[in-house]
This record gives C-alpha cells, sequence and structure tokens, in this order.
C-alpha cells in the first residue's frame, strides 16, 4: 500500500503543484518585483529600488491611517466575532428547542456577498441616521462602527458553527465527572470547555483576523473611505492607490507588499501562540 502512494503520489499532486505555482507563486514573485519599479504594464517595468516604499508611507500619510484605521476595526470585530460566536454555540448546545433552526438563520448572512452586504447595512443604517440629520458618511465614527456591526452579522454564523463542531467533540464523560464532583458552571468553562476546543479557537481567530484585515467589499459598499477617506481600510487604500492614480501602480503594489507582510506576521504569530495552549490543554 505504501508503494502504491508513493508511486501515484506525484501524478496527483502534480496538477494542484502546478495551479498552486501559475495561480499563486508566480504572481507573487512578479508582484515582489514590481513593487521595486515604475511601470504601467508588467512589460515596462524600471526598477527604482525603494522609491516606491517611501511614497507608500509618505504621500498624503494615508496608508499609515488607513492601516491603523484597520488594526483597530481588526481588534474590536475579532473580540465581538469570537464572544458572541462562542456564546452562541453554548447556547446552542444545550438541547434547546429549535436549535436547527437557529444554526440556520445565524449562518445564512455568511452566503451573502460583501457588496449586497454593503449597501444593504447602508440603507439600514442610514434609515436609522437620517432622524437624526445624519448619514453614514457624516462621521467616521458611523462608519467605522457600521463595518464592526456589519462584520459581525456576516462572519459570527460561520464562527458558530465551528465552535459548536468543537464543543460537541468534549468526551461527555468529562463532563459528567466535573459535574459529579460539583465542579461550578465557571470552572467548567474556563477549566474543560475552553481548553477542549482551543483547535476551534485557533481556527476562528485565524479566520477573523485574516478576513477583518483583507475586508474590501464591504468597505467600499459601505462608506467607500467616507468623510475624506477617514473610514479607508487598507484593502481599499490599495485599490485606490493602484487603480486611481495615473503612475502610482508601484506605490500600489509597495503597499500591497508591506501588507502581506503584516497580516502574515500577525497570522502566524496567533497560530504560534493558540497552537501552544493546545498542546498544554
Amino acid at each position: 500500500m505504501e508503494n502504491t502512494v508513493k508511486r501515484w503520489f506525484p501524478v496527483f499532486a502534480l496538477p494542484t503543484l502546478v495551479a498552486f505555482l501559475i495561480a499563486f507563486l508566480i504572481p507573487f514573485c512578479m508582484g515582489l518585483y514590481l513593487s521595486f519599479c515604475n511601470f504601467r504594464t508588467v512589460t515596462d517595468a524600471q526598477f527604482v529600488g525603494l522609491a516606491n516604499y517611501i511614497r507608500a508611507f509618505g504621500d498624503n500619510n494615508e496608508f499609515v491611517s488607513s492601516l491603523i484605521f484597520t488594526i483597530k476595526f481588526v481588534i474590536v470585530s475579532v473580540i465581538t466575532i469570537n464572544v458572541i460566536a462562542f456564546t452562541l454555540a453554548l447556547l446552542l448546545t444545550r438541547g434547546v428547542t429549535g436549535t436547527n433552526l437557529f444554526r440556520t438563520v445565524f449562518f445564512m448572512p455568511n452566503l451573502i456577498g460583501g457588496i449586497v452586504l454593503g449597501y444593504i447595512w447602508q440603507l439600514i443604517i442610514n434609515g436609522f441616521l437620517y432622524r437624526f440629520g445624519y448619514s453614514i458618511t457624516s462621521n467616521a465614527t458611523f462608519g467605522y462602527w457600521g463595518l464592526v456591526i456589519l462584520t459581525n452579522w456576516q462572519m459570527i454564523g460561520y464562527m458558530m458553527i465551528i465552535y459548536i463542531a468543537g464543543i460537541q467533540n468534549i468526551p461527555t464523560d468529562i463532563m459528567e465527572a466535573a459535574k459529579v464532583d460539583g465542579a461550578s458552571p465557571a470552572r467548567v468553562l474556563f477549566n474543560i470547555t475552553i481548553p477542549s476546543v482551543m483547535p476551534s479557537i485557533t481556527i476562528c481567530l485565524f479566520l477573523t483576523i485574516t478576513n477583518a484585515f483583507k475586508l474590501f467589499d464591504q468597505n467600499l459598499a459601505l462608506t467607500a473611505g467616507a468623510p475624506s477617506k477617514q473610514t479607508q481600510m487598507v484593502a481599499l487604500d490599495i485599490y485606490n492607490t493602484f487603480y486611481g492614480r495615473i503612475g502610482s501602480e508601484g506605490v500600489g503594489q509597495a503597499k500591497a507588499v508591506v501588507f502581506f507582510v503584516i497580516v502574515a506576521v500577525i497570522a502566524l504569530l496567533q497560530l504560534y501562540l493558540t497552537r501552544r495552549k493546545e498542546v498544554e490543554s
């Protein structure tokens, strides 16, 4: 059996490897090179060194501002999404009547496209704010919390399903033993439930962190960065730089590389820390 697997492994792995090279590795390497060039198309690139990176952090300070705004958004969104999703998962694993219906209803927003969600929530939020003479683009605070609410509404159901799967995999004999020993609900939660679902926590944190950082279409549809680009997240700033400014394609590519490095470092650090907790638990 082992010899058969070794013999046929290249045949099955080759299509995936070729697709990975064509769709990711080669474009990534080209993008990395183009971040050091001035270009309109990939055929007229002229090497300029670190000039694009200097401009990325120096031009109007937009990239730094959008990065700060994005980090603030990510911190709040990751905490609220995971806390609410985990709480719902706890409630929906206790035999509540209509559990399957609730799971379906909470998960459905994740199936709606980001652009559609952005316009739906823009109508909802503006419908409320118009009563007081405001709109979601009147103040950056409105746009910020609008994005937080939208992202929570979209992602909580998905994370909830992952947490439910983790909670349902906890051995029942452990929970029964804790009840027999007279452990309080809080003690069971922090000493048994949370350590047992650390793999689910790792996955959910990774998904929420990366998706929150990469948020683009919802940001474009909800606020488009208004007012005065104060609610512009990094992905939207990169898009506006690359496609909205003639001759700034290299700067946009440099911003994309910096953004990739930041998200990759944060995501890998999170995976390292939470996986250590999995081992310890």
